[in-house]
């Protein structure tokens, strides 16, 4: 059943369709994740199924009787009584708790005066079974730890509403939502304003989250740990996906070799219709052939401008396409007519991956990029963290993380020796060309055309100077526009643009994600998975420092904290603390025995390492198999089928990592 349901919803300003026929169902258990370029309208959508703002065409449902709960991308003021603290406003969502816990107080104080009936006992008691049920006694723990998860400790929970900034507003309101527990929880951007912390307390949150959950975010990361459906929007609708960002990229390409491969053979099917009405048109004796099939050609070229050449694929009679909305089928096509509109069909343009940009390296660095000693980092009075032994080497990525203001930014300043450290020593290595990315790009000169800032940093002529902008995504007339005019987003493309002019060989980057939508993301990532020289990146982003990191920076209780390993491997390494943030005892190897290992033992171990390779090969076959269905489902299009084989292969691949834990220890 769903909760949530939209047809044909439209949205336009003038004569500009912001989008279109979009239809959409919200399941009771659904976890969707909806993604695409910024300025596609997603804001705009959840506005209209928020019944906040109203389409230009179409409508929204929602089911009767639930309750629906937004957050917008900014925070707008909507509590109801600012002069509230924080906590008062949370407690506010259980006003009639409240005053149910108000009348059994006032029942107790009537017992504890001598006023005693059976009605009033029985009465008490199964007020007090209510209360229980409904969660009145976990009242204060549910909004203390929904608050402390969030961010919001101890000494925020007396401040007024109005004294809270943009980005603690913003986790109030989503703390209040998440304590409403509305049916259909829609969130636009939530992990904006949260820390790594505050993150991952909301993706477990969310994770157990019994309604249905629709949100909009660029954090690919928390959309693999939340949602189990990805919609991506696009000026042609809104395509689904079954899993989370990981699996949307490989059946993103499929669909997309898929739709290639139907283009090429389809268009090559239609020119050589062409060729033969062509060839036979002018001879008597074949006219007639020439004819019908010049008449099947004209609704074909109908379909492929109304549906898409993919829609010559799907198997459906002429009759079953509704033939209201198709042009061009009143009378046969022109023989020159048709010849133009075939050689004119475009491939199809949702390309997943766009021409990559590369940053090369002019010199290769020293061996040590970058070594810190006994350092002590922060400004005069005020220390930040201190760091014992740190050392960076050539090739290498480290990504520095920990909570904002903690000194992570001030700690790259000191590296690129713009100020000094308090004590001990921070020095760069030999060779160095330094590339720095600021997550402000003060760097820009605001006065400037995209153009004139590219060409102030490097000379280039027109020509190679526009094919350069063009791999960062300003094409047209965009290279002319002011850098004053540019969005965030825009400003850090350029930025990353002027970088790779420079032939860095180490690269210094400070919230290189901030402000990019999810296919600049991608792009950026691309580009640094095929850079040679060193990285050190400093990002809240999970995914992508889970991608390129050989090892993790963490500043934590005044400490810079080194893991020599990738992001995952940190977090199931933190994950091994217990609650105090002691280490869990460490279980050491038994030590070797000192006499002869008893041959029973050893046929048994054999036995067990012979069955389990047995699994292994069954498991492998299996996979193979699976990947043979699902390329035949994705070239009939069968997506209840493609999206079962996917389940099916995810299950098959997670057991036979499981055997292969198990033979590793076996033979070891």
């Amino acid at each position: 059943m769903s909760i949530l349901s939209a047809e044909n919803l439209g949205l336009s300003f003038g004569s500009f369709d912001l989008f279109r026929g979009i239809t959409l169902t919200i399941a009771n258990d659904s976890k969707i994740g909806l993604i695409g370029p910024n300025g596609i309208g997603k804001t705009s959508l959840l506005l209209i199924l928020a019944s906040i703002n109203q389409p230009t065409e179409g409508n929204v449902y929602l089911a009767k009787g639930r309750r629906l709960g937004y957050l917008r991308q900014e925070a707008i003021d909507t509590f109801a009584d600012r002069s509230h603290t924080v906590y008062q406003e949370m407690q506010s969502v259980f006003a009639d708790l409240l005053a149910e816990q108000e009348r059994l107080h006032e029942m107790e104080a009537r017992m504890a005066d001598g006023e005693y009936s059976e009605e009033l006992l029985e009465e008490y008691g199964r007020r007090q079974d209510e209360f229980s049920q409904a969660g009145g006694y976990e009242l204060d723990v549910r909004i203390q730890q929904t608050l402390a998860g969030l961010g919001l400790g101890k000494k925020a929970w007396e401040m007024p509403l109005n004294h809270l900034s943009g980005g603690q507003k913003t986790r109030a309101l989503l703390a209040r939502l998440l304590l409403e527990e509305p049916d259909l929880l829609m969130l636009d951007e939530p992990t904006n304003h949260l820390d790594i912390e505050a993150v991952e307390w909301l993706e477990h949150t969310l994770g157990e989250w019994k309604g249905a959950v629709l949100i909009v975010s660029h954090d690919r990361y928390f959309m693999d740990n939340v949602v189990n459906t990805i919609w991506e929007m696009s000026r042609a609708g809104i395509e689904t996906y079954t899993g989370g960002y990981s699996s949307y990229l490989l059946q993103r390409q499929e669909r997309w070799e898929y739709a290639m491969r139907v283009y090429e053979e389809e268009k090559a099917r239609l020119l050589n219709e062409v060729d033969f009405i062509q060839r036979n048109w002018v001879r008597a004796s074949s006219h007639a052939r020439a004819l019908g099939k010049l008449r099947r050609l004209t609704r074909d070229l109908a379909v492929v401008e109304n549906y898409g050449i993919q829609a010559l694929r799907s198997g459906k009679k002429w009759s079953e396409y509704d033939t209201d909305t198709i042009r061009g089928t009143s009378r046969v096509m022109d023989v020159v007519d048709a010849i133009r509109a075939v050689n004119a069909i475009a491939p199809p343009t949702n390309r997943p991956h766009r021409i990559k940009p590369r940053l090369g390296a002019d010199l290769v660095s020293g061996t040590i990029v970058m070594r810190a000693q006994d350092a002590t980092i922060g400004y005069p009075g005020h220390v930040l963290f201190t760091v014992r032994d740190l050392e960076l080497r050539r090739g290498e990525c480290a990504a520095l993380i920990g909570p904002n203001g903690s000194g992570k930014t001030t700690f790259l300043r000191t590296m690129l020796a713009q100020i000094e450290p308090l004590a001990g020593q921070v020095q760069l290595g030999a060779s160095l060309q330094v590339g720095y990315f600021a997550q402000a790009h003060d760097q820009l000169d605001p006065e400037l055309t995209v153009m004139e800032e590219l060409t102030r940093h490097r000379m280039l002529d027109p020509g190679p100077a526009r094919s350069h902008l063009a791999q960062y995504l300003f094409q047209d007339e965009d290279v002319f526009k002011p850098v004053s005019a540019l969005s965030g987003g825009e400003r850090a493309r350029l930025a990353l643009a002027i970088l790779a002019l420079d032939g860095a060989n180490f690269l210094v980057l400070d919230e290189p994600t901030n402000h990019l939508d999810i296919p600049a993301q991608e792009a950026l990532q691309e580009v640094l998975e095929d850079f040679s020289g060193t990285i050190l990146l400093v990002s809240h982003d999970r995914y992508l420092i889970d991608r390129l990191a050989s090892q993790v920076w963490e500043l934590r209780g005044g400490r810079l904290n080194v893991f020599k390993g990738t992001y995952r491997e940190f977090v199931l390494r933190r994950a091994a603390l217990n609650t105090s943030g002691s280490k869990v005892r460490q279980v050491l190897p038994p030590p070797r025995p000192l006499f002869r290992v008893d041959s029973r033992q050893a046929k048994k171990k054999a036995e067990n390492l012979a069955l389990v390779e047995g699994r292994i090969h069954e498991k492998e076959t299996e996979i193979q198999r699976l990947y043979s269905a699902i390329q035949k489902a994705g070239e009939v299009q069968a997506h209840e089928k493609l999206n079962k084989l996917s389940w099916q292969l995810a299950e098959a691949q997670a057991a036979l990592d499981q055997y292969m834990s198990e033979w590793e220890k076996l033979a070891s």
